[in-house]
């Protein structure tokens, strides 16, 4: 953020105004982001609101102000969850939800999160201007604590929501002060009964619909405002132990040695070529590695290092996570040393339904801009929801594809048009889906 100018003013500057129209507003989406973006500000200019922190439920609480005015009716479940309802014309059906989450990592950005709640209450205000009422409810919703930078461990308010979430391993966690979740939760008038109690009847909700920034490239390179989210990869995250003998680095004949950070390196290149042969959208990557003992003239006796395997498709994703094992025990015989491994974390990946990519794409088109499809590498609340519901993701252009840092950016022009994208996505879903 540019000192001395407010983030509104910034977004404005810009701002392409033919954008506007169906009652929707650029200034309006500019003062909102800005208003919140004063809140939990760091030095850097950047967020910093842990989810379950006082910054985060004044954000919400400044949010429920805005939806009482939009004529929305707002209630809080026992994890924080809020939720905004504009009543329907045939107020029986299941509702279309739409939102995001405003807590945000240490020093993040102003856009991560926040765009896609005030996305969605923007769609309410524009039906407001031009006095139109859907025929479902409509339901604009903020997730707690989906960073998870407080206990490295989030989605925890959609994980509530449906009613996945593991109290008795929730209970067990505390964060860099010691303190507890329990603790936490009181902080915030929260409960770990109320949460435990937080999950939702789903046949409630028929699709929920995200708006995110890409935190990517793809977009900016194809000069698009945004684009229709094929799926949510799901993360499978891997530990290696490569062990060899440590050794004097003087003394130890190149060709008597077991040298673990030899195979290791091997395998860390070997890795990085493997998901192009698997899937366009398969990624692995390699970003934490601890070798021993670490000295100068001492041969690497131990490393141990994390994969992190990703793709929209569980298939794929597993074909990918075997390789990399089969790999692994490949290397390990080369150089004679051993290796053993423990899988961490392996969640669904959640594709998005053909038929609900082809409205999102009608929706597009009808606002002159070309449907471009791209896959999410990151998780969001869509991923979780995804599991029992149907559930769409439109992404917003992402300026150098920077995110969770201060300097995240979406100019309020690609902002505007993603809204009118939503809102035309959301009134195409009032009609019956065949």
């Amino acid at each position: 953020m540019t000192k001395n100018l407010s983030l509104q003013e910034q977004l404005l500057e810009q701002y392409d105004k033919s954008y506007e129209g169906h009652g929707i507003s650029g200034e309006r989406i500019a003062h909102r982001l800005s208003e919140l973006s004063k809140i939990g500000l760091t030095a850097d200019n950047g967020s910093n609101r842990p989810g379950f922190s006082l910054a985060e439920k004044q954000a919400k609480e400044l949010i429920k102000t805005w939806m009482l005015k939009a004529g929305l009716s707002v209630s809080e479940d026992g994890a924080g969850n809020v939720f905004g309802r504009l009543t329907g014309e045939e107020d029986h059906l299941p509702a279309i939800m739409s939102g995001s989450h405003v807590d945000s990592v240490p020093n993040g950005g102003h856009f991560d999160g926040p765009l896609g709640v005030l996305a969605a209450l923007e769609v309410v205000e524009a039906w407001k201007e031009i006095d139109y009422r859907p025929r479902k409810p409509f339901e604009v919703a903020i997730f707690t604590d989906e960073e998870g930078s407080r206990f490295n461990n989030g989605l925890n308010g959609s994980e509530a929501l449906i009613g996945k979430a593991n109290v008795e391993e929730k209970i067990e966690l505390q964060d860099e002060e010691g303190r507890s979740f329990a603790e936490v939760l009181q902080d915030v008038g929260l409960s770990v009964q109320g949460y435990a109690e937080a999950g939702r009847q789903l046949d409630e909700i028929e699709l929920f619909v995200e708006v995110h920034i890409e935190q990517g490239k793809r977009l900016e390179k194809e000069e698009l405002p945004c684009g229709i989210v094929t799926g949510i990869a799901g993360p499978c995250w891997l530990e290696f132990t490569f062990d060899g003998d440590a050794g004097h680095a003087g003394n130890t004949p190149m060709d008597d040695r077991r040298d673990a950070l030899v195979a290791a390196s091997e395998f860390v290149m070997k890795v990085n070529k493997l998901p192009r042969q698997i899937n366009d959208s398969a990624v692995a990557t390699i970003g934490k590695l601890q070798v021993e003992p670490n000295g100068v003239n001492v041969i690497p006796g131990k490393v141990t290092l994390y994969v992190d395997i990703r793709d929209i498709y569980k298939e794929t994703r597993d074909e990918l996570v075997n390789c990399v094992l089969s790999l692994s025990k490949e290397i390990a015989d080369t150089y004679h040393i051993q290796v053993n491994h423990e899988e961490k974390v392996r969640v669904h990946p959640v594709p998005i339904a053909e038929d609900i990519q082809q409205v999102l794409e009608q929706a597009l088109l009808e606002h002159g801009i070309s449907p471009y499809k791209l896959p999410s590498g990151a998780g969001h609340d869509a991923m979780i929801l995804g599991e029992k519901i149907p559930v769409a993701m439109i992404f917003t252009q992402s300026k150098n594809g920077i995110s969770h840092n201060p300097a995240e950016w979406s100019s309020l022009s690609d902002c505007v048009q993603t809204v009118q994208v939503l809102k035309t996505f959301v009134e195409s879903l009032q009609h019956d889906r065949r």
